[in-house]
Formats: structure tokens, sequence, C-alpha cells
């Protein structure tokens, strides 16, 4: 445990014990949420550093748990979706909430330590106590990762100590009420929730898949067991190991070596719920059925629980493609707009307006089949407001980097947001999209990029036909051609919910003429954009 506030004689609360709190959260404005919020943190901070009885501490905390949880989820959905690194006014709400969320766990952990020193009307809640400390850690940490900051370890190694204490007093397995979720838990299931929720690829699934995923932990959580010893099994999956005298979370078991501190995460339960529960929905089955909740659609149910089984209960592959540490720079610009730009060297325009193919490229094109002059001047496009960075690589592979952002830069960046990347020993500019996100300790960005298959060309599109649902004029677009040898067909970038099956649309090529396609299926959607296939016709 971390050291708690001091008592403070002059600390003055609005109320100082259940009765009180009851009262004045009849009376506390729930209209203005930021104030609302504002003053749950003030008072709950001169309620922790005020000498009460340990008995009537804990009675007033599970009184404003409700309250408090409830404002917490309304002042957080502000921070859905947000780029980073957040501003400054939104770091102030993510601050405030991690704080809040540390106000009650002090609050907790003031009242087990009473309970430690020998407070007798605390006596049989020491597994009480011990849960409500980590779960409120693990919220800290939950809001740190939805947000996409990094945290220091000084919170692991709290969650870890609260656990280790309940295994000593033997309170791990002791069911406790908790009225918020209407069904008991345990220290041992709410410490096996945060370790799963984090070893998840968290900083890969969008806010939505977070929130699914904490519903179905809370359900799973119960049945993965935490053993002070490894026993292989036969068939089933491998255990997860944790360190209780680290600053980390979960690790594969061939990185953890084995001490009086290691435990274990026995994960063969989970793994065989996983597995059935995919192959039910796969055979037709709904997720309600299967007590996967409304927020997910079967299909969409099998790619994450394909997902997280792969995470929490598969060895480690090889990946695809080996990566090499990449000493070196690399330029990158964002968006439709951005990535057009340094592709084509100019910004977008209508063709209309200015031919893409005048008269001289015509003709050079009929003889020599290529143009050979490029009449077009030099643009400054970071004078024109294109935004490019620079971003230190490193590491890299065929398929995708991982890259640090200078200290300066102030893009802001979205998960599945789509980028053009050009490595300083690279002559063109390559499409990716962000994978992954979040913002370092020493307060630089760090991203994970999945690079798209082939050499993208700028080009302008439109719709054709009649009864059209977005304008008639051009937009910018990027075509990928086939890349056969990662059996990757040619395929359009667009704008994102421009796309409609079938559409037929008319494409402009610098230099190449123009010719009409039909578009096929939607191959992946990111933040701003769309990857299609498509057909000449």
């Amino acid at each position: 445990m971390l050291p708690l506030p001091p008592i403070d004689e002059h600390a003055n609360p609005e109320f100082r014990d259940a009765a009180s709190c009851a009262q004045w959260l009849g009376q506390l404005q729930l209209t203005n949420l930021h104030q609302a919020h504002e003053v749950l943190r003030t008072q709950l901070n001169e309620f922790n550093r005020c000498a009460i009885p340990g008995l009537e501490r804990l009675h007033t905390l599970e009184l404003l748990r409700e309250t408090v949880s409830s404002v917490q989820a309304d002042y957080a959905k502000k921070l859905i979706a947000k780029k980073l690194p957040l501003s400054e006014n939104e770091y102030a709400m993510f601050v405030a909430i991690t704080e809040l969320w540390q106000d009650m766990s002090n609050g907790y952990q003031r009242c087990l330590q009473a309970h430690l020193t020998g407070d007798a009307q605390l006596a049989s809640f020491g597994a009480l106590l011990c849960q409500r400390c980590l779960l409120h850690i693990g919220l800290q940490i939950f809001e740190h990762q939805r947000n996409g900051y990094e945290f220091d370890g000084r919170l692991y190694r709290q969650l870890h100590a609260i656990y280790l204490l309940s295994e000593e007093k033997g309170w791990q397995l002791t069911e406790v009420g908790d009225d918020l979720s209407d069904r008991a838990t345990t220290c041992s299931a709410t410490y096996v929730k945060t370790l799963l929720a984090c070893h998840a690829s968290r900083a890969e699934l969008p806010r939505q898949q977070l929130q699914i995923l904490d519903r179905w932990l809370t359900l799973w959580s119960p049945s993965v067991t935490v053993e002070q010893k490894f026993i292989a099994g036969p068939d089933g999956a491998p255990p997860l190991a944790i360190d209780l005298d680290s600053t980390l979370g979960l690790q594969a078991l061939r990185l953890a070596s084995p001490s009086e501190h290691v435990r274990y995460l026995a994960m063969a339960a989970l793994s065989k719920m996983l597995r059935v529960k995919i192959i039910l929905l796969q055979q037709g089955q709904s997720p309600q059925h299967l007590e996967l909740g409304t927020g997910c659609s079967s299909a969409d149910c099998v790619t994450l629980l394909t997902s997280l089984h792969q995470c929490w209960c598969e060895e480690p592959i090889d990946r695809k493609a080996a990566r090499r540490n990449a000493v070196q720079c690399a330029q990158m610009c964002y968006g439709m707009d951005g990535c057009f730009a340094y592709i084509a060297n100019k910004p977008f325009k209508q063709p209309d307006k200015i031919s893409a193919l005048d008269t001289l490229s015509r003709k050079q094109i009929m003889a020599f089949g290529h143009v050979l002059t490029k009449p077009e001047q030099s643009h400054d496009l970071s004078g024109l407001g294109f935004v490019r960075e620079t971003w230190q690589m490193e590491n890299e592979s065929v398929f995708g980097a991982r890259l640090l952002r200078e200290q300066g830069a102030a893009e802001r960046i979205g998960h599945n947001q789509l980028i053009a990347l050009r490595p300083d020993d690279a002559d063109i500019f390559m499409l990716a999209s962000v994978r992954w996100i979040n913002v370092t300790l020493s307060g630089q960005l760090q991203a994970g990029v999945r690079y798209l298959p082939g050499v993208p060309q700028a080009v302008a599109m439109k719709a054709t036909g009649i009864n059209l649902t977005v304008s008639n004029q051009f937009v910018a677009a990027l075509l990928l051609p086939e890349v056969p040898a990662l059996k990757s067909p040619a395929s359009l970038i667009i704008p994102r919910d421009w796309y409609k099956p079938e559409r037929v649309v008319e494409i402009v090529q610098a230099d190449k003429g123009k010719f009409q396609a039909r578009l096929g299926i939607s191959v992946e959607k990111g933040l701003d954009y769309e990857r299609v296939s498509f057909i000449d016709i």
C-alpha cells in the first residue's frame, strides 16, 4: 500500500458519518456534471483526512459508491474517442477521474489499516476492504489504459500488495457483496479481472469493445484461479504468470522466473469456455443466449472472443515477418487530404477546374505511353496547412512499425486513423493505419502502425448515375495496386461513409486518363477512411 495522507485536525468535510452523508447526497446537485465531480473530489478528500471511527468510515464510503460511480461514468463519456494527446481541458478531466478513484481507494485503505491495527468493529470486514481496495486501484489502471496514457509501476505494485495481503490473511476467495453489480465477488476475481483486462491488448481495442470486455470479465474472472505453483496440464491452455514483487502485469510463462513471489493464472477453464462460445456463435446461437449481451453482433463477438483467446490462452507465435530495430526517422502526414497531398505532391483540386491531362500531356501519352514533362509547379505543402511531422522509428517489419514522435509536434492522432509514412531511406510515402497509440510517461506520443499493401497512387473519384446519396463532385482518393506476393487485390482508400456497394465511380489518375469502376466489398473501416475493393467496367 502507498502512504496515505496524514490525518488533519483542520479537515472539515460536509459529512462525518453515514447519516450526514446520506443527507448531503440528497442535496447534491448533479445537473452540472463538472461541478458535481469537483464537489465530490473536494469532500471525499476532506473526509479522508478526518479522524473518524473505522466502521463509520466504511459505512460512509459504501454509501458514496453509487453516486461516485455514476458521476465518474458520465464524466468519462466526455473522453470517448478523443484523439491523443488529450487537450489541456481533456487531460484535466482525465486526471480528475483517476484522482477520484484514488480518493475512494485511500478511504478504503484507511479502513484496512484500522482493521490491521486491531479495530474490533472492523474484524469481520477484512475481505471486503481488500476487495474494495483492489477494485478502485483497478479502476485507476483502467482509466489510464482506456484513455491511452501510460502509468508508472506504483499502481501495479499497490495492486499486488493488496492481493498478497488477502492471500496471507486467507481472504482471497471469501465472497463479499457488491450492491452495484448485484452479485457476490472475491478479492481473487477482482484481481484477475484487472490483470486480464490489462493483458488483452487494450491499446488496440476501441472503447465500445473495452466496455464489452469489462462486462464479460465481471462474469468470467471467478473461473480463473490464482495458483502458487504451476502444474502443466495435458491439453489445457498455458498459465499466465504474475510477479507480486514487480511493477508489471501478466507475462507469458516463458518470461517468468519461478520464485515465492510468482503466481500463475490457470487459464484452462476460461480457454474452454471461450472456444465453446465461439463454436456456438458460429452455429447460429445469439450473443444474448450465451450471456454476451446485446452490444455486439455475432460476427463481432466471434472476432473479439478469438482475439481474447489468442491474448490469454495461446502461446505467443512468431510474427509473420521479423521486426528489426530501425534507428532512423520518418516523415508522417495525416488524413485523406494530407496523405493525398504528399503522395501527389500537390493539394487535391477538382479535375474539371484544372485538367489532369492537358493537351501536351495527352499527346505525350499517345506517342510515348507516359508524360515526358511535369509542368505542375512544386508546392509548399506545409505552408498550405498540410501537417508533416518527424517521428523516430523504433522497429519495423514489412507489415508495420512502432514509432515515437519527436518532441514539439502538436497533431492529435486517433485509433485507426489514416496516415502516410516515408522513412528517411525511402523515396515514396506508404499508407498505414494507426493500430494503437498511447502517451508515454515522458509525455511523448508512441504509436504502432500497420502498413496498407501497395504503392499508393493519388486519384480523383466521383460517383456516377442517378439518385446519388453523395455529391457528384470529385473527392480525393488513393488507389492501392494489386500485390501478388501478399495475395492482396487492388483496392481504393476512400473517405469514411462515402462507400455504397455496387456504386459506379469515375476515377481520374494523374497522367493516365480515367476509367470507371464498380465498388465491391468494404475491406476495412477506419476512423477517417474506408478501404474497398473494386472492379473495372
